[in-house]
């Protein structure tokens, strides 16, 4: 993992009350960012991309969200051409539902659903390094990783997405499931970067490329 050149790019993690902020902010600023830790909608509107944490239950986080008006913010940057890196549960949220405590609405930017893991016989939540086969083709968010790299995994529920162009990288724990997607300027992981060592890192510094290369709000 390299740090980024030039004059450090400007990603916001998204403050909805939830999730690993400052871990997720001091891993950005590792890897060469300039990272704040923000609910302020112009901070937000002016960031060159957006990194949505999560730890917790799906209702709780889409309330939050639709409170602070966030909901709407996501999805317009999204639609503009903004990367937006989703994290464990931010990565969820951008599901059209979940069935996590009765069911909920998601953000619908990646067509599909939340479900409960199907672990067997193995324990939920799924905590710890798992491998995630990353797809042959990739994208620019796994550039320089393994075809096959472990990272840190904390989770009890799936993404299971409708169109199988969306899955980026797969794991199993139990069963098969997306670990990485990727719908227009959306990103996601299951797991959490900010905790998966050097591969994590390498991630992490790859999207901040992204949001460096990303047309200014000027240009969109």
């Amino acid at each position: 993992m390299t740090a980024l050149l030039g004059d450090p790019v400007d990603i916001a993690v998204v403050d909805y009350g939830m999730g690993n902020r400052r871990s997720m902010e001091k891993a950005l600023e590792h890897v060469g960012a300039s990272a704040c830790v923000t609910s302020d909608a112009g901070r937000l509107r002016a960031a060159a991309g957006l990194v949505v944490p999560g730890v917790g239950s799906f209702p709780r986080a889409m309330a939050n969200l639709r409170e602070l008006r966030l909901d709407e913010l996501l999805l317009e940057r999204v639609a503009g051409g903004t990367p937006v890196l989703g994290v464990c549960l931010g990565m969820q949220l951008a599901f059209e539902r979940s069935s996590e405590h009765g069911g909920s609405e998601g953000l619908g930017i990646v067509a599909g659903e939340v479900r409960e893991l199907r672990a067997g016989s193995l324990k939920r939540p799924h905590i710890g390094w798992n491998e995630v086969r990353l797809a042959s083709a990739g994208s620019e968010l796994v550039t320089g990783l393994p075809e096959r790299c472990a990272f840190y995994h904390v989770h009890s529920f799936v993404a299971v997405p409708a169109r199988s162009q969306d899955v980026l990288g797969v794991c199993e724990y139990g069963e098969q499931f997306a670990s990485v997607v990727g719908k227009d300027s959306f990103y996601g992981v299951q797991f959490h970067p900010e905790k998966s060592s050097a591969a994590g890192l390498r991630l992490l510094a790859n999207f901040a490329r992204m949001c460096a290369a990303a047309p200014t709000l000027s240009g969109r």
